[in-house]
């Protein structure tokens, strides 16, 4: 019987894709009556004045994670779960917890995310694999992630995204405005996210649609080109709200006409599955692991990256068939059934139970 166990990832703030996902999965955990402690990857500096320090601040959060894993670890926890990344997140922290868990004989389990894998494990695999093949299971959130690891030579198991089906629900007779439509982006202002392109999109629609707004909600590096982008475009109406917690998200996307996204690189990105389970529709890029996710004219309307022309032609398609758009709004509310925690759970937890003495007898 599974009694408790480790989850090593980054939690809030700041709220992104991974931290969000290892907070709700601790929450769902304990819902279950596993006690579960966190493994924090990104905790506070300690003391406060080092994080004012670029390379000691660095330096500080990584002795104080290689205590902490050392403490945590003990003989009674029964499984260590991994939230791991590509990069230097993966040699940093990933690779420790790695090896001291399996030092202390304690199964990993490793969830691997994000849509880089492909091209990380093509620069660093002799460095990657060998700790990949300390781990027990890997289990990853989508289709494009396992096809990743097939490549090269490894199994990996699916297990989706868990979203939070309290908080992201579709508003009650909600009806798309073609006269004035809400366009929300919500992914962080980093280049993989190439937001520009989408300001350009609603920039050609704005000229259509003169009452159309844009919401861009998230931080990061982008912010102030984006902003400038936005000056020099001569449009109105677009605001930059910053990031946003779970609750004030999920008020976004009941706000919301339509969802955007351009990312570049990606794999089961958990802003368009929340914003299915809001009933949004979505017009996105086919990058990475997207039309695994969803299906193009079914439950979403994909385009090539960096292609604005493209984008503001699905757009205004939307504002010109509302039917259809609801149509697409109805079958991405099928598409996230999957995602509800008792699906997931019951995926998770026979990963789980096979690792614990007794072995697959448990599940």
């Amino acid at each position: 019987m599974l009694r408790q166990l480790c989850i090593a990832g980054p939690l809030p703030p700041p709220a992104g894709g991974m931290a969000n996902q290892t907070e709700k999965l601790a929450e769902l955990l304990q819902s279950e009556g596993i006690t579960v402690r966190i493994i924090q990857t990104n905790a506070p500096y300690q003391p406060d004045w080092v994080g004012g320090i670029p390379v000691l601040r660095a330096v500080f959060r990584l002795l104080s994670y290689f205590a902490t894993l050392r403490r945590e670890l003990t003989p009674e926890m029964q499984l260590l779960h991994i939230m791991a990344n590509s990069g230097w997140s993966w040699h940093l922290f990933a690779v420790p917890a790695i090896l001291i868990a399996r030092q202390r004989n304690i199964p990993v389990v490793l969830n691997y995310r994000g849509g880089y894998a492909d091209s990380f494990f093509a620069k660093s695999w002799t460095k990657v694999s060998w700790a990949l093949r300390k781990c027990a299971v890997i289990v990853v959130p989508s289709t494009f992630l396992q096809q990743v690891f097939n490549r090269y030579g490894m199994e990996a198991v699916i297990v989706p995204n868990v979203l939070d089906t309290s908080l992201f629900v579709p508003q009650v007779n909600k009806q798309l405005r073609p006269d004035a439509p809400h366009f929300i982006v919500t992914r962080n202002l980093e280049q993989i996210y190439d937001v520009a392109t989408v300001i350009r999109a609603f920039a050609q629609v704005q000229q259509q649609v003169p009452q159309a707004r844009l919401t861009i909600a998230g931080t990061g590096p982008e912010l102030s080109a984006l902003q400038n982008l936005v000056f020099e475009l001569n449009l109105n109406q677009v605001e930059f709200c910053g990031r946003l917690t779970p609750p004030q998200m999920a008020a976004l996307y009941q706000s919301a006409d339509v969802m955007l996204n351009g990312s570049l690189v990606d794999n089961t990105p958990n802003s368009l599955i929340e914003a299915m389970a809001s009933a949004v529709p979505i017009v996105s890029t086919n990058s990475g692991g997207i039309p695994q996710l969803v299906t193009d004219g079914i439950d979403a309307l994909l385009v090539e990256p960096q292609q604005p022309e493209q984008m503001a032609a699905q757009m205004l398609k939307l504002l010109q068939q509302p039917e259809f758009a609801s149509e697409l709004s109805q079958a991405g509310l099928a598409n996230v059934a999957r995602f509800s925690w008792p699906r997931v759970w019951a995926l998770l937890q026979q990963q789980y139970l096979q690792l614990l003495p007794g072995g697959k007898s448990n599940a």
